[in-house]
């Protein structure tokens, strides 16, 4: 039988002398060189009490013409128009979970309108002539249109009704958009 051990190059860890070795693509891909790395301006810090704790920050309503493609995180007041009901098809969905209630709401401001896509509890608040406030809502693309819809992490509010006149004449889910890949 014959032994290594007198080979100390299979002993010791080789010494590198020079950049380290290329990453390999994996699941995260390597981080942009210098010359084209972007330079992120930093947010404003949330500001900390004497307590340790951070403040909240006000938050900022945004308009629906201003919604696009892709966004979260929005805080907006919008006049239900209308709702439509979704029917679920039978054995779409487990049999172990309870059916999930759907609703398509046409909701919107002076500024336009979009149909917002209300889930189960939310279904009962978007009631038509109603006053809410959806706070951390995102807008969802949905066969190629713009759906306006709040999960886990937002919330419906229902507020005093506003006098809010609804623009329908301009329905941004009635835009189609198409996902274009840009080659750099």
């Amino acid at each position: 039988m014959a032994s290594n051990t007198s080979d100390d190059s299979q002993q010791r860890p080789r010494q590198r002398n020079g950049p380290p070795p290329p990453r390999r693509q994996g699941r995260n891909p390597p981080p942009p060189s210098s010359s084209t790395r972007t330079q992120y301006q930093p947010q404003q810090q949330q500001q900390q009490t004497t307590q340790g704790v951070q403040e909240k920050r006000k938050p900022v309503f945004v308009k629906v013409d201003q919604l696009k493609p892709g966004t979260k995180g929005h805080t907006l007041t919008v006049k239900v128009v209308d709702q439509n009901l979704v029917p679920q098809k039978p054995g779409a969905a487990s049999s172990h979970l309870r059916p999930a209630r759907i609703s398509e709401c046409l909701v919107g401001d002076e500024t336009a309108s979009i149909l917002f896509t209300a889930r189960n509890d939310q279904v009962d608040l978007m009631k038509p002539g109603t006053t809410v406030i959806l706070r951390n809502a995102k807008i969802d693309m949905f066969k190629g249109s713009m759906r306006l819809a709040v999960d886990k992490w937002g919330r419906v509010e229902v507020t005093e009704p506003a006098e809010i006149t609804v623009k329908e004449d301009n329905n941004l889910s009635l835009v189609e958009y198409e996902l274009v890949n840009v080659d750099e």
